[in-house]
């Protein structure tokens, strides 16, 4: 006969046998999914097992076994900066000033890193502020004022030598700010006015130079222009006187070439002569020269005109 009591019995003590078996493999998974490692990209994972130092795990994919390997660092292979504390030096002349620096440096080797020194960042702190001093120790104040590339490869040969057994290597050093004393700034700050002011006067003095070039430039070219115009109209006349003689010339030609057309006879040349006579006699010259041929035509003339001119006195004087 079905009794329900001892199969309710029978599923309860096969769950209560399952449970365990479900916690132990709930635990075992959660166990090692927390000992799978996923190194992510530019780190290194440093893994000790039972206090020593294993491997330094790189990018990827990693496990480790529990309750034995323990990872003892985390570090970033990245470039960093270091910003340090500015520093107290004393140059050789004896002028005490502020210098602050800031380092990039990079962790090449995690292993030495880790285990080279105990406290990386301030020993390169303190390694940098003694390498400062002893530069600038033997620099005079001018030259640490204009020698700030120099001073900064000097502290990265130095320091790049001093940490390779750290593991890390400094990539570059540079001298954020340079602080000398009050009195010297107030000096320095002078220097720099007075040279400002020796800047603007030489600019505006190089103004008033170029202007006063513009300006003869500009009247050189105006005289150059003047001649020029003045050269073109001289040019332009004797054009035009030549071109007038030229016409007079070819007028006269002309009319000698129709006088031959048309074989004008001796006395049409004659009075064509008597013509031209006429229009001399009326000129202010007081001197006519008459050619041979007109020279008998014109007494002639004269003959004519006195008889004309006696020929009513002497009737006046008959009477």
């Amino acid at each position: 006969m079905f009794n329900p009591y001892i199969l309710q019995l029978t599923v309860l003590s096969s769950v209560a046998i399952m449970i365990p078996f479900v916690i132990l493999i709930f635990l075992i998974l959660l166990l090692i999914i927390r000992n799978v490692i996923v190194v992510p990209q530019a780190h290194v994972f440093v893994l000790e097992r039972l206090g020593g130092f294993k491997v330094a795990w790189g990018t990827g994919l990693h496990l480790k076994v529990p309750f034995i390997d323990r990872i003892s660092r985390k570090i970033s292979l990245k470039e960093k900066v270091a910003d340090f504390a500015p520093q107290f030096v004393i140059t050789k002349d004896n002028v005490t000033m502020q210098i602050d620096t800031v380092l990039f440096y990079q962790i090449v080797d995690p292993v030495l890193y880790s285990y080279g020194i105990e406290n990386p960042i301030n020993a390169i702190d303190n390694l940098s502020a003694t390498t400062l001093r002893n530069i600038i120790g033997d620099l005079e104040l001018d030259e640490t004022l204009t020698s700030r590339d120099t001073i900064n490869t000097q502290m990265r040969i130095l320091l790049d030598e001093a940490t390779d057994p750290w593991g890390i290597k400094v990539n570059r050093v540079e001298l954020k700010n340079i602080i000398p004393p009050q009195d010297i700034q107030n000096a320095m700050e002078r220097q720099m006015k007075a040279e400002r002011e020796k800047r603007e006067s030489i600019l505006i003095a190089e103004g008033k130079k170029e202007s006063q070039i513009r300006i003869a430039e500009g009247e050189k070219e105006a005289a150059i222009l003047r001649a020029d115009a003045k050269r073109e109209q001289a040019i332009r006349e004797a054009d035009g006187e030549a071109q007038a003689i030229l016409k007079i010339q070819k007028a006269k030609a002309d009319g000698l070439a129709m006088i031959k057309a048309v074989a004008a006879d001796k006395n049409v040349i004659t009075l064509r002569g008597l013509e031209a006579m006429e229009k001399v006699a009326d000129g202010k010259a007081t001197k006519i020269i008459i050619p041979s041929e007109l020279q008998s035509l014109a007494t002639a003339g004269i003959t004519l005109k006195e008889m004309f001119s006696d020929t009513p006195d002497n009737t006046k004087s008959e009477k």
